[in-house]
């Protein structure tokens, strides 16, 4: 009985022995689980499939042009839902996380910059690295309200998108990388200057909404070849999508409501960089702490 015993509580030690040593691999191996959205892209990932061609190639190169000249990496998504991946409380927890999972910034400056529309989930978020001061959080709100939301509750994901990225681009990354720090309000009360306060916001408004519609006033604004008047029509249609190797065709086609000119003129399209473009490869190794706003339609 004595040796009975003994042997069954040598079992009960090893089992408990074998126990310690698996929880730590458990634990690792629940962390390995966590799924997470991969890119193909460090500048444009349409998951969703909600941004036109022509828009995604002009986003792309508005963003590459923003890491050359500032360094900030921005970067846009489009998921059409957010199920299926790692489980998070909230959209705002999602983006977060997803925003350090990818590691989106500059690890010294943090100023990394996430766009996430979830499509199905009706939800968007732009999400803001650790560096941006609070103040940028009331930028991202204006802009989500007053440019993306519009959009997208008409259905029109490409153009709200698109001209939601233009304004984040010229109110948030560009400004910050300036040296610029809005304030966190901009409610001019206690200021000493109510008057000049509010001319300055509103000044600073036209000139977002400015920068994010100025590719269409151009167009607008150009004048007929044939007559000289201003509001000439003007659409951009893609022939041959790019690719890595190759550039593609693409064609502007103009419209003179006045006389009647009409000319249709090819343009080239800019090869896709490489997956992953940049010259890490990849982010930089950024992090949010939550900073940015959210939206909903």
């Amino acid at each position: 009985m004595a040796a009975r015993e003994l042997t069954r509580r040598t079992g009960v030690l090893l089992w408990f022995l074998a126990l310690v040593c698996i929880a730590p691999f458990a634990g690792q191996a629940q962390d390995n689980a966590e799924s997470w959205p991969v890119y193909e892209n460090v500048y444009v990932n349409d998951y969703a499939g909600v941004i036109d061609l022509d828009a995604e190639t002009r986003i792309k190169g508005q963003l590459e042009l923003l890491r050359t000249e500032t360094g900030v990496e921005a970067t846009v998504l489009t998921l059409p839902t957010r199920q299926g991946f790692t489980a998070a409380p909230t959209m705002e927890d999602f983006a977060t996380r997803l925003f350090n999972h990818w590691g989106i910034g500059n690890a010294d400056r943090d100023d990394g910059i996430l766009i996430l529309v979830l499509v199905n989930d009706r939800e968007m978020r732009v999400e803001l690295g650790a560096g941006y001061p609070a103040g940028f959080n009331r930028q991202a709100q204006d802009i989500i309200d007053r440019i993306m939301l519009p959009a997208f509750r008409n259905g029109n994901f490409s153009e709200g998108i698109e001209d939601g990225t233009d304004a984040v681009i010229t109110r948030i990354a560009r400004d910050h990388a300036a040296g610029n720090v809005p304030e966190e309000s901009w409610t001019p009360e206690g200021s000493g200057g109510g008057l000049v306060g509010w001319i300055i916001g509103a000044v600073g408004i036209v000139a977002g909404l400015i920068a994010v519609f100025s590719r269409k006033i151009i167009d607008r604004l150009s004048r007929c070849p044939s007559c000289g008047e201003r509001g000439v029509d003007t659409i951009r249609n893609r022939l041959v999508a790019p690719t890595r190797s190759s550039s593609g065709r693409g064609e502007k086609i103009m419209d003179c409501p006045h006389c009647g000119y009409h000319a249709v003129t090819p343009y080239t399209i800019p090869r896709i960089t490489s997956s992953s473009s940049g010259s890490s490869g990849g982010f930089g190794g950024g992090s949010s702490s939550g900073g940015g706003a959210s939206g909903r339609w």
